[in-house]
């Protein structure tokens, strides 16, 4: 058992998930009754400009404060479609914060996956919200001790288990997380709140619990995952960690990392991309070297950026860095890969709005795709100075605004297929 903390403000452990009081929690109780779950289908889908009139109706008949939980939870509910699916998102219960903080399916889903393969059947997870992660391991048929401190979470993530019948392999328990004894479990997750009242948290110490306590507590189980934000510095990484970075759809979600049995060796880094669950791992290799643009430019998955493995990106694709601090890959020869998107380039020019334009309009192209790195004008910006006619004939491009060997330059090309 990791050491006592005093109190911490939070979701569970931070002000910006906090218990919204005793009112709330009896108002979700109701929610959950016959009368509740009516109201709950009623006002599903109601558009933002329906809701006074359906709410004043309703009211007639239903407590205005019930009627007025059952609208909260059908927008968010509509909001947690993007994470959780129409289906799932309209059967589970969120707060506000607690959706923010809640991980996306397909993420929370590879890593009990990988948890699975590793032998785990019995998992603690502290900071658990609405409990995002810790249906993803019950799904595994992994039993869950799901630990928050905030009373109200904790019923909606009993109810959330409920809901897509894994109440037999959800225990949800409500207690400070730096207080819960961790022994006796194949594995621990841990999520430490990344917020507070005045927004995101950047600095590792001020997560809630603090990251350093998360460590300690994660040296001491089997099996261990920290999720942590996608932006944490390298040198925060403990040197014992596997650090994995997770992009789903090309956008970086979260970064995660393993402690105990299973795991790759101290200081291993890799880069997984999902839905396909391609995984790029880390060989400690140097910088690539700099060399001129070739025919084909890859823009690398962002997971991959984070993780600082453009260099085992550059080796697989025989390419090289157009710019020591750019992380644009290219090459004389076209690769597939599912670590980078691929352009074939046509054009390499020096920065240059009037000459861009000229040429633009001298190919009949009327739509850009206007891609930045290691630049300070605004994709915006240079659409809007290009002045195109969308209904040109000559077709659309890529316009990467970047520099080449330490000059502003701006690069033409298209998708490879």
């Amino acid at each position: 058992m990791g050491p006592t903390l005093p109190p911490r403000p939070g979701r569970p452990q931070g002000p910006a998930a906090r218990d919204n009081g005793r009112v709330d929690r009896e108002v979700f109780a109701q929610l959950l009754s016959d009368e509740g779950q009516e109201l709950l289908r009623q006002v599903r889908g109601i558009e933002p400009a329906r809701e006074l009139a359906v709410a004043t109706r309703l009211r007639q008949r239903h407590e205005p404060a019930l009627v007025s939980a059952a609208l909260a939870q059908s927008r968010l509910r509509s909001r947690a479609e993007v994470k959780f699916g129409p289906a799932e998102a309209h059967a589970l219960y969120f707060t506000a914060d607690g959706l923010e903080q809640a991980t996306r399916t397909p993420v929370a889903a590879h890593r009990a996956r990988r948890m699975s393969e590793l032998g785990v059947r019995s998992a603690v997870d502290l900071c658990c919200g609405i409990g995002a992660d810790a249906l993803a391991l019950a799904r595994e048929g992994i039993h869950v001790l799901a630990v928050d401190r905030s009373p109200l979470t904790c019923a909606m993530a009993r109810a959330n288990a409920e809901a897509l019948g894994l109440g037999a392999l959800v225990e949800v328990r409500c207690a400070d997380a730096t207080e819960v004894a961790t022994d006796g479990f194949d594995a621990l997750f841990a999520d430490p709140a990344r917020r507070t009242g005045r927004g995101r948290v950047f600095d590792p110490e001020a997560y809630s619990p603090p990251l350093s306590w998360a460590v300690e507590a994660a040296r001491a189980a089997p099996l261990a995952a920290l999720k942590v934000a996608p932006g944490i510095p390298h040198e925060a990484v403990p040197t014992r960690a596997e650090a994995e970075w997770v992009s789903y759809g090309g956008d970086v979600k979260e970064a995660v990392l393993w402690f105990g049995a299973g795991r790759a060796a101290p200081g291993g880094v890799r880069a997984t991309l999902l839905p396909s669950g391609d995984a790029l791992a880390g060989r400690g290799l140097p910088d690539p070297e700099v060399g001129e643009v070739g025919r084909y430019l890859y823009e690398p998955d962002g997971a991959v950026i984070r993780a600082h493995l453009v260099a085992e990106l550059a080796e697989q694709l025989a390419g090289r860095l157009i710019d020591a601090t750019i992380a644009y890959v290219t090459a004389d020869a076209a690769h597939s890969t599912p670590y980078a998107t691929g352009y074939e380039i046509t054009d390499v020019l020096p920065f240059n709005v009037k000459k861009l334009r000229a040429l633009l309009r001298e190919r009949g192209i009327g739509v850009v795709t206007v891609k930045k790195r290691g630049s300070a004008v605004e994709p915006e910006e240079l659409r809007r100075k290009l002045k195109l006619d969308p209904k040109s004939a000559g077709g659309s491009c890529t316009v990467f605004l970047t520099r080449v060997a330490g000059a502003p330059s701006m690069l033409l090309g298209r998708p490879l297929g």
